[in-house]
């Protein structure tokens, strides 16, 4: 009864998948209201789940006896969670940024890898009598031996990683995209996304660092690829930790999505600048102040004004020659200043003035202030207070003066 069932490292395999068990439940019945990225989310950690019980059933040795007493077809049943995990990182990274994200047909493209291996697969070993499996099984765990599995193993984590840059680069896309369509971005979190979408590149470019070694290095011996195959298991473990804590202490884990996919039919260069429609913007502009509203993005500018948004975007950069973000704001800077200069205004805190200027943080008004004016908004509302204190002070001098004349 004393003897373990487990070592240490088996042991750290089946935390991480009890870890993702959590991440699951967590996902499902702690948040009230769920989107379509949440599923894709969920299938995304129960693939992370089940891929450390792939490893234990094929390299741990207590759950291997037990899996090849039971049948070797355990040996291959699990695998598709490899498949599967780069599709449904990709999905969630998209469904998040993208406000009208839906699966296509082109989508089926990302399935074809795990769908070809699985057509190899049930004749390959499926169909294959007990003892061939049990011999596929042993060359499949000896590096010196040649296998066709390990061969297809290795592309697949090639792939695994390709998965993650191309997440990788359609997050920062996303980055480049909020400042053409929103006035303002301090609630728009890419830091856990981004977090998931690095670590886990880092995590499989880690095997595949290891399956280039034992290519290129093969005199290094099985004990350093087995250390280093260890140490990808450990850094798994380590950083859906770090995610665990990182999501609970966060309140913008599941936020809502933050921009829309572009519009397709419409393309930016077939698009003329009006010098009408420019003139229609800066006097709603002026007339309007649709930038005091705190919340105003592009979408519901370009309805105000009664035009497409991709029209409004292409006037904003070509004509005005900036971002929505900085054009939006520069008239709430422009308000700001005006508000200032009011002696009337000069009990207003600095927070409510941004606030009713349509800024929702104190720091970007700071920011964007020094930056179009050169002052900071308390240097300036003390240089224009002072001014006309000291025209108030000419115009009583001059004012007792002509009175003694």
């Amino acid at each position: 009864m004393s003897d373990p069932i487990f070592n240490f490292h088996d042991t750290l395999l089946l935390a991480t998948s009890f870890q993702s068990l959590m991440f699951v439940v967590l996902i499902l019945f702690v948040k009230h209201e769920r989107h379509v990225s949440d599923f894709f989310l969920v299938g995304f950690f129960l693939a992370q789940a089940v891929i450390p019980i792939h490893i234990l059933i094929n390299f741990g040795e207590m759950v291997r006896t037990i899996a090849l007493e039971s049948s070797p077809n355990w040996f291959h049943a699990l695998e598709i969670a490899l498949w599967l995990e780069g599709p449904l990182l990709l999905w969630y990274t998209r469904s998040v940024l993208y406000k009208d994200f839906t699966l296509s047909l082109s989508d089926v493209f990302f399935l074809v890898p795990a769908i070809l291996y699985t057509m190899y697969l049930i004749p390959a070993f499926y169909l294959q009598d007990f003892s061939t499996k049990v011999l596929l099984i042993e060359q499949y765990r000896q590096t010196e031996t040649p296998s066709s599995f390990r061969t297809i193993d290795s592309g697949r984590e090639f792939l695994r990683v390709l998965f993650g840059i191309f997440c990788v680069i359609i997050i920062r896309r996303a980055r480049a995209q909020i400042r053409d369509r929103y006035s303002n971005i301090e609630r728009i979190d890419f830091a856990w996304l981004s977090y998931l979408v690095i670590a886990f590149t880092i995590a499989r470019g880690w095997i595949v660092l290891v399956l280039l070694i034992t290519n290129f290095a093969p005199n290094l011996g099985a004990p350093i690829y087995n250390y280093m195959g260890l140490a990808g298991n450990y850094l798994t473990f380590a950083l859906i930790t770090t995610l665990m804590f990182y999501s609970l202490q966060r309140s913008s884990l599941f936020d809502e999505h933050i921009t829309e996919e572009n519009d397709k039919q419409t393309k930016e260069e077939e698009l003329q600048v009006d010098p009408e429609l420019t003139k229609r913007i800066e006097n709603f502009m002026a007339s309007k102040k649709p930038y005091l509203m705190h919340s105003l993005n592009l979408e519901q500018l370009s309805t105000q004004l009664e035009m497409h948004p991709r029209a409004l975007s292409v006037t904003i950069k070509r004509h005005f020659k900036t971002n929505f973000y900085e054009f939006v704001n520069s008239y709430r800077i422009s308000e700001a200043k005006a508000l200032l200069a009011n002696p009337e205004m000069k009990k207003k805190t600095m927070i409510e003035i941004s606030g009713e200027c349509g800024f929702n943080s104190k720091a970007t008004y700071n920011t964007f202030f020094k930056k179009l004016v050169g002052l900071t908004p308390t240097q300036y509302r003390s240089q224009k207070l002072a001014q006309v204190g000291t025209k108030q002070s000419t115009s009583n001098d001059r004012s007792e003066s002509n009175t003694l004349d």
